[in-house]
Parts: C-alpha cells; sequence; structure tokens
C-alpha cells in the first residue's frame, strides 16, 4: 500500500494531465459533430481493413475445401450433360426417361506429383482402386485430355500423360470431323502433334481439336488444343498438324478420371472383327 501511495504522489502531476486529457477528449467528440463523424470514418474504416484481411486469410485457409466442393459440383454437372450419355432409342422423351442411357461417370482427383521435362512423363493422383480407378481410364481437367492410366494401387495411381511418345489418344479437328492420332514430340509439354491427318482438305489454324471417342476411353467433344501450324510430310498425302494443348501441365491439379460403363460391351464386340488373313 505504502509503495502504491508512492507511486501515486511521484506521478500526480501526469496522471492528472491524462484524467483531464481523456475528459478533453470526450466532451469534443461528444458534443461536436465534424470531429465525431470523423471517428467514426475512421473507425469504420479501420474495422473495414481488418475484416477484410481476417477475411482474405480465411479464404486462404479454406481454399482446398473449396476447391474440393467445386470439383465435386463439376462431377456431378459433367454427368448431366448430352456427351455422358448415349442414345437408347429414337422418337420423343418418355416421362421416365428411357430415351437416354449414362454411358460415362467421373472420378475426381488431385496430382501430387508430375513431371512435364521428360521423354516420357508421368503424373500421380491421390485415388486408386478404393475410389473405382482402373488402367486404361482416360483423365482430364477442367481445361482439356490429361492422359491415360497407367498402373493403379488401392488409394494412388499413376498417370500416362499426352506427354509420352506413345499416348496415340483419338481426336478429331472441329468443325471439318478429320481425325488421326495425337502423339507428343518429346521436347515442348505445351505442344502435340496429329498424325494421320489426310491434306485432301483445308484446315484452318486454330481450328479446335476434341477427342473423337472411338476407343471408349473418353466421351466426344472434351478439348485437347488447337492447330497452330501445318507441316507436309514428304512422299505422303498427309499432314503433321501441330497443336498447342488446351491444359498448360506444368501446373496442373485437379482432375477428372474417365469411367465408361459400356466399355467392356465395346470391347467385346469389336473383339468379334475378323482379323485380315495373309496373303500368303
Amino acid at each position: 500500500m505504502r509503495n502504491l501511495i508512492a507511486f501515486l504522489r511521484r506521478f500526480q502531476v501526469f496522471l492528472i494531465f491524462m484524467l483531464l486529457q481523456i475528459f478533453a477528449l470526450s466532451t469534443y467528440f461528444t458534443f461536436l459533430n465534424f470531429p465525431r463523424a470523423q471517428y467514426m470514418t475512421s473507425a469504420s474504416y479501420v474495422s473495414g481493413k481488418m475484416l477484410n484481411a481476417r477475411n482474405e486469410v480465411t479464404k486462404y485457409v479454406n481454399l482446398g475445401k473449396t476447391n474440393n466442393i467445386l470439383q465435386k459440383q463439376n462431377k456431378y454437372l459433367r454427368e448431366k450433360l448430352p456427351m455422358s450419355y448415349i442414345r437408347m432409342e429414337n422418337g420423343w422423351v418418355k416421362i421416365n426417361d428411357t430415351l437416354f442411357h449414362q454411358q460415362y461417370e467421373y472420378i475426381p482427383g488431385k496430382v501430387i506429383n508430375s513431371t512435364v521435362t521428360r521423354a516420357n512423363n508421368f503424373f500421380t493422383l491421390n485415388i486408386g482402386w478404393a475410389q473405382g480407378v482402373k488402367r486404361g481410364m482416360g483423365v482430364f481437367s477442367d481445361k482439356g485430355v490429361v492422359g491415360i492410366i497407367h498402373i493403379s494401387s488401392e488409394h494412388f495411381s499413376v498417370v500416362k500423360s499426352v506427354l509420352t511418345e506413345d499416348i496415340n489418344i483419338d481426336v478429331q479437328i472441329e468443325p471439318i470431323g478429320l481425325f488421326g492420332l495425337l502423339k507428343w514430340d518429346g521436347r515442348d509439354p505445351r505442344r502435340g502433334q496429329i498424325s494421320g491427318i489426310s491434306n485432301d482438305l483445308n484446315i484452318k489454324r486454330w481450328s479446335k481439336v476434341v477427342t473423337r471417342s472411338g476407343s471408349g476411353i473418353f466421351p466426344y467433344g472434351i478439348p485437347v488444343g488447337k492447330v497452330e501450324k501445318l507441316k507436309t510430310v514428304e512422299g505422303k498425302p498427309i499432314w503433321d498438324v501441330f497443336i498447342r494443348y488446351s491444359e498448360d501441365f506444368r501446373t496442373l491439379q485437379r482432375v477428372y478420371v474417365v469411367r465408361n460403363l459400356l466399355l467392356e460391351e465395346q470391347q467385346k464386340l469389336e473383339s468379334l472383327i475378323p482379323e485380315d488373313e495373309e496373303n500368303e
């Protein structure tokens, strides 16, 4: 108690000054409109800045969760698109919707490891058998085709990307409908090639290239890229078509694995096609 009294005596002038200062400022802001308005504006500004900063931090922390939600929503919407259905019969749409039957489903996944600078590049996904992923399934992103499942374990899968020399995905150039096989020359991860395109039709620069769906790995119409330039193949009536990929594989993060519900039926039927007999 003695120390408190000594402290108050020592700083009594300063304490009295602070009390009077607080009283004066309180009276000033309470009874005069302009200073009070200025104070409220400044306080609101500071408070708004603090709330905005907190909101930005919260958004960043929840970014992964938000992306997962959006990816699941995209999966649901993609499965409702016409490209994911096969026409079952001709005529009017019936009430029980038997005119169309779903052919494709999509499994969302995330790239957890990848390369783009090798001659043959592979991506690792955080999904596997447990999610229904199998070897040979197609993989694409919101921007375009990514590759084909090469091997899977229970919880992970390795994707053979379009940045491999023998990927051979069947694609089509729009709107003329010319089709060929997608290849990669092992150099630029932003560009690929299409082989087997006949040169008897004119192909315009920046024409869209999409999946053809002939192999059943991808539905028709998934973006692949755009035609950048053409090069004639000496002695053959075909073009080497160079395309710029829709996806930038250096920043790829989220993908979808395609499950063709009718692939087994298609492959079983095609296995009955007789092979060409060799000339004796």
